[in-house]
């Protein structure tokens, strides 16, 4: 399937991956319709960062993915519907787990529904590599076991298996993508990538969170490519898709890299003990096993790390004044 010409809609389109996605699927001439979540500011999120002559192509609708009968109606005479949309912080799930239920899985049944419902030509389900917990082997493939190490996890995981049964059960064309840790633009400081660049670039001593970790970090472009990979390829459905480098670094590497792009190399750096995670629900290592998505949809990754860093790090320096010293979205 070309997405030329097709009719497409992204949930969560106010996000750091789906704005990039949006942007993506106008350049490949596809009818985008964005679900931002509804706000009384009336706030587009990351598309207001977007390039708006792209945006400008875009019909932005606001709603909530909470709302069954909201979700019947903006996916009607969709080919292809990206479920993107979801509570993502893993802090706050340790606060809110009732609201990731809602989101995450209901929002997700609600999606499944509307797209069997309306009759839906392709649905691309939005996982992440966080539901395979504390690799029991790397790199992980997708059939390695799913462990709820925190409420987030857990949600999505849910989500996961929701998709799956609507496909066995009803046949919905629906195929489960399984991006490992993207970074790139406009990404909030909910991550530790763009936390560690907007402190370098303004400050004299960097906060963060565990260093030993081992993430294997994806840029954002070649995450949004492999989207477009799943949605347009006949033999992803029904499959669950692993996308990534099959690189891992620890996030103390990954810190060094971006002291070096900034030319601080000796810059103090302190753990912000808020910013550690409960000892069991910490995940400690997390390598992608690709294999499967070069092998049925052709896709696999363009950009190395420190290239992937770089671009962000430029983007940085045009937008710091977005994020407050402490390294959060203002």
């Amino acid at each position: 399937m070309n997405i030329k010409d097709k009719n497409v809609v992204v949930t969560g389109a106010g996000g750091f991956i789906p704005s990039h996605l949006t942007e993506e699927l106008v350049r490949r001439g596809a009818n985008v319709k964005a679900l931002v979540h509804y706000n009384s500011r009336n706030d587009n999120g990351m598309l207001r960062l977007a390039d708006q002559k792209l945006v400008e192509k875009v019909e932005i609708v606001h709603g909530d993915i909470t709302d069954p009968y909201y979700v019947k109606q903006v996916t009607k005479d969709a080919d292809v519907v990206f479920h993107l949309a979801a509570l993502i912080g893993i802090p706050y799930s340790y606060i809110a787990p009732e609201q990731y239920v809602n989101v995450n899985i209901k929002g997700t049944l609600n999606v499944l529904q509307a797209a069997l419902e309306n009759g839906v030509g392709k649905v691309v389900h939005t996982s992440t590599s966080e539901t395979y917990g504390t690799a029991i082997y790397t790199p992980i493939d997708e059939s390695h076991p799913l462990q709820g190490q925190s409420p987030y996890s857990a949600s999505k995981i849910g989500a996961d298996k929701l998709a799956e049964s609507y496909y066995l059960s009803f046949d919905l064309p629906v195929a489960t993508i399984r991006p490992f840790n993207t970074f790139g633009p406009r990404q909030s400081a909910r991550a530790v990538i763009p936390t560690i660049i907007s402190q370098a670039l303004v400050k004299d001593e960097i906060h963060v969170g565990s260093l030993d970790p081992v993430r294997d970090m994806t840029f954002v472009k070649d995450t949004v490519n492999g989207f477009i990979a799943v949605a347009t390829s006949e033999r992803s459905v029904g499959e669950v898709i692993n996308v990534g480098t099959g690189k891992g670094h620890t996030i103390g590497d990954i810190l060094s890299t971006i002291l070096k792009i900034v030319d601080k190399e000796n810059m103090k750096v302190t753990t912000d003990v808020q910013r550690v995670r409960p000892v069991k629900s910490e995940v400690m290592e997390l390598i992608c096993d690709n294999s499967k998505a070069k092998k049925l949809v052709d896709w696999e990754p363009q950009y190395t790390l420190e290239e992937g860093l770089r671009l962000t790090v430029d983007w940085f320096k045009g937008h710091n004044n977005l994020y407050d010293t402490k390294g959060y979205v203002v």
